[in-house]
Parts: C-alpha cells; structure tokens; sequence
C-alpha cells in the first residue's frame, strides 16, 4: 500500500501519538510541548486537506484495520461528510492552540495533552464505521473535554463542568443501552449493516428496533444540544476558558453529524416500513430549539452567552434542516454548518479580547446586566499580557462586526449565503411544507435577536463607554480570529466550489446504497 492509502488513520493515530508524547514532558516545558503541537496540528491540517482531496468522488475510502472485513472488522470509512468534519476539527483545534499560546496553556496542567485527545476522539467519531466505535471515541472526547472545560479552574467553572460531565455521563449510559437494543435485534453494531438489515427487520422486531434507535437519538440530541436537553450548554460553553470554549463549538456538530449519518443510514428512503421515522421529532424539535436559542440571545446580557445560544440556534437550524428530508436542503444546510461553526468559535476568542478594553466596574455598571444575574460571573486573572498592536481597538472592531454579520446572516459574507441557500432549498420543493415556513420566520426573527444583542454589546464596548482602555492585545491572539473569519470571508467568495462539494455530500447520504455497497463489499 502506498502512504497515501493510510491517510484515513492518520487523523487518529496522529493527536494520539503526539498526545502520548507530550504527557511523557515535564510540565513546566511548555514551550516544548507547545511547539510539538504546533508541528501536530500542522500535519495534521495538511492530512485533512489531502484527505478532503482524496474523498471528493462518490465511492468512500474504506480504511480497514488489521486487515479484516466489515462487518466483522472495524473500519474507518472517510467520505467527503467525514473528511469535512475533520478538517473542520483541524482548522479549530489549531486556531485554539495558537490563541493558548499567549497565556492559556499555562493556567492548568496537561492542556496540550487533553487537546490532542480530544482531536483524537473527535476525528475517530467522524471515520468510523460502526456504533461501538462511535460510543468509544465519543468517550474519549468527552473525556478530554470534562478536563479542558475543568482547566483553570474557579468555582464558576467548576459548577458548570459538574453540570455537564453528570449529563454526558447520562448520555452515555443511554448509548449502551441504545446500542444493545440495535444488537440485540439486528446481530451487528456496523452501520452500513446495520442500515442493509434495517430494511429486512421483522415486524414483530421493529418496535424495538426503533426503540433502540429512539434511545440512541436521545444521545445525539443532547450532545447536539436541541430543546429541552440542552440547558446545560450556554452556561458550561460560558465558564470555559476562551479558547476551550472556540473548540466546544464543534462538540454541539458531532450530535448533529451523528444524527445526520446514523438517521439517513438506518431510516432513508429505502429503509422499508421504517422509513422516515423520527423526522417529526428532528423537524419540530429543531424548530423549537431554534425559537429557544432567538429567545436566549435576545435575553443575554453577556457576549458569552450570546455565543452560546447563537450555538442553539445553529444546532436547531440544522436539526430542523435534516429533518427535511431532501438533500438540496441537507448540501446548504452542511454549508451553514461549516460558516456557523467557524464564526461562532471565532466569537468566543474575539470575546475576551474586547473585554479587555472595558474599564474596571464595567459589569457593575451594567444594570441590565445585573438584572440577569451575572454578578457572579467568575472574574479571570488579571496577568497580562503582551504589547499594544498598532491600531488594535480598530482592528477588535472589524472582526466584532465581521462576527455580527456572520451570526445574523446579513449581506455580504458567508452567513448570508448559508442561510439563503437553506431557505431557497426549503422553499423550491413542489409542496412547501408549513414548517418550512416556520423555519423561513424562525430563521429571520433569529438574524434580527443576532443583529440586536451584538449591535447592544458593540455599542456598550466600542462606542459608549467612557471607561475604555486601549486593549493589550498579542498577534497570536488576534491571528487565530483572523484566521477563522479569513476563512468565512473565502466560503463566501469561493461560495460555488463550496456548495458543490457539499451538496454532492449530501446526495451521497441521501443514497446510501453505495456507502453500503462499499463497506460490506471492501477488500
């Protein structure tokens, strides 16, 4: 086999490998251990670019390790989904290094290590083909996360990581629960066979069949975070050191990638009498986590929690989205995926940044504020940090903006485009369904609380305080933000490629008889 044939493996064993050895140096070299992985996430960066070059054709690559076939042997399947969500996950885990360079890494033990694993857990949830698999590296990312999200500690924060490790462990009992149920009637964990046997599942068998699923479901929405499982994720994503936090924003897309693979998988078109099941739930279920995070971001009095729930009304839209059904909708709504992730990450950087400029007593001053009650938000240290950059309240300005846009979907970069092409797809179908009309207003009134709660906190930051200090700002912060928002700026004007890309994604998971084909028939 030529190097290029492991490719799929190397977005896992990679953060593994370099995982395991930055754990083996002295913490007090971090500089070393920050270095390694720089170097990590460099390769692994150009790893996801090749695969994203590689997979771009209709038959995905199967990966098999040891050498045995599905559905007895465990398979890593990269498809153009797959391949997207890890580079994806690259281009976050490496914007989150480098804005932890400046100060972050050095606030707790082992970041470096648990950001490693947590690229590992999240790549192997992305490439692998079958449900045990899936629970093993949803564990060893949860796992991770539970130790960044604890990382800097404080009271604040740990309050609301114990919130979020109860849930998760929850959720993971109800996986093996879930995923029992599936063996126990179909005698196999792989999801291609699985989907091949879903279709020929006795009657007398299917109830709990689609319990199990209904089970498994339940997993995936939580970590996807739609209403109501999901009161847990603004104020955790919140507590979060900042570039933790730029991270989460891609934990909430695994449940949604989940959803996305598993439910076209096992009840497509051609999945027999159990066709369809469980759309209503996704649909009406998106639509009203949609309508709870508008109403969240209009209420939240911190920049913080604006970023949070702008994170629901993303997982809503697409909930929704999938629900669907048709794969013109599916291909702008993984386009939307992409901007959203990318701005919403971008945000949770740029936040602390401009919070810096604020005089001392800002949040005191703030009535409003008070009124929400974030007088308890924890206070972070007050070390800094770095040299002025010329020009750099100008500079935190235009990004806030390009944030704004972004969020809000208004003309004329990426989140506009997104959100264009999902309401146009939902709108050209030959019977509109009423829903897709909710979602049109949904989706308006959601750019509307956008443009309100961010223009209120520009306001107050940039405009009308009098209490503003010059923030001291470092380029390795202010890069990874640029990088991010670069990068939403190339989505819109490389808009066509783009959508291409992704909508022959979408028609690929909408036909999944030759995923199928491949795996089981992989040699």
């Amino acid at each position: 086999m030529a190097w290029a044939d492991h490719l799929p493996i190397v977005p896992v064993v990679l953060p593994l490998a370099t995982g395991a050895l930055v754990l083996l140096i002295d913490e007090r070299r971090r500089a070393l251990k920050g270095l390694i992985s720089l170097v990590s996430l460099s390769v692994l960066l150009l790893a996801a670019l090749a695969l994203i070059r590689s997979v771009d054709a209709p038959e995905a690559y199967v990966y098999r390790l040891g050498d045995w076939p599905a559905p007895f042997g465990i398979v890593l399947v990269a498809d153009r989904l797959s391949a997207m969500m890890v580079l994806l996950a690259a281009i976050l885990g490496m914007a989150a290094l480098l804005f932890s360079l400046a100060r972050w890494h050095r606030a707790g033990p082992r970041f470096h290590v648990l950001l490693q694993f947590l690229l590992m857990g999240l790549n192997g949830a992305f490439l692998t083909g079958d449900l045990f698999n899936l629970f093993v590296f949803f564990e060893l990312f949860l796992a991770a996360s539970y130790g960044l999200a604890l990382h800097a500690s404080g009271p604040a924060r740990v309050r609301a990581s114990l919130h979020y490790i109860i849930v998760n462990l929850t959720a993971s009992l109800l996986f093996l629960i879930g995923a029992s149920l599936l063996y126990a009637v179909a005698g196999t964990l792989n999801m291609a066979d699985l989907a091949l046997r879903a279709a020929h599942t006795a009657p007398a068998d299917r109830v709990l069949f689609e319990i199990g699923a209904a089970i498994l479901a339940i997993v995936f929405l939580v970590k996807a975070g739609m209403w109501p499982l999901c009161f847990w994720l603004p104020s955790t994503y919140a507590a979060a050191p900042p570039p933790v936090a730029a991270m989460f924003a891609i934990l909430s897309k695994v449940g949604v990638y989940a959803v996305l693979r598993v439910w076209l998988l096992l009840f497509g078109a051609g999945s027999g009498a159990s066709a369809g099941f469980g759309a209503a739930v996704l649909v009406y279920g998106g639509l009203a986590t949609l309508t709870f995070g508008v109403i969240g971001v209009l209420a939240s009095q911190h920049l913080t929690h604006v970023a949070g729930f702008s994170l629901l009304v993303s997982a809503g839209t697409l909930l929704a989205a999938i629900g669907a059904g048709q794969a013109a909708v599916t291909g702008a709504a993984l386009y939307y995926l992409v901007v959203s992730t990318l701005a919403v990450s971008a945000l949770y950087m740029l936040i602390e940044l401009v919070e810096r400029s604020r005089g001392p007593g800002a949040d005191v001053l703030a009535v409003t504020a008070e009124a929400f009650g974030d007088v308890d938000a924890e206070p972070e240290p007050a070390e800094e940090i770095g040299l002025a950059i010329p020009g750099a309240m100008a500079l935190l300005g235009l990004s806030f903006g390009a944030c704004a846009l972004l969020l809000a979907g208004l003309p004329p970069l990426s989140g506009f485009v997104a959100k264009f092409a999902l309401l146009s797809a939902l709108l050209q179908a030959d019977s509109v369904a009423v829903s897709a009309w909710i979602m049109l207003v949904l989706l308006t009134l959601s750019g509307l609380a956008a443009t309100i709660a961010m223009g209120r906190s520009g306001v107050r930051i940039f405009w009308a305080s009098h209490q503003a200090n010059v923030p001291r700002v470092r380029l390795i912060e202010m890069a990874p933000v640029a990088l991010l928002l670069a990068l939403c700026i190339a989505l819109t004007l490389q808009a066509g490629p783009a959508m291409r890309y992704l909508q022959d994604a979408a028609n690929t998971l909408h036909t999944p008889q030759q995923y199928i084909q491949e795996v089981l028939g992989a040699r």
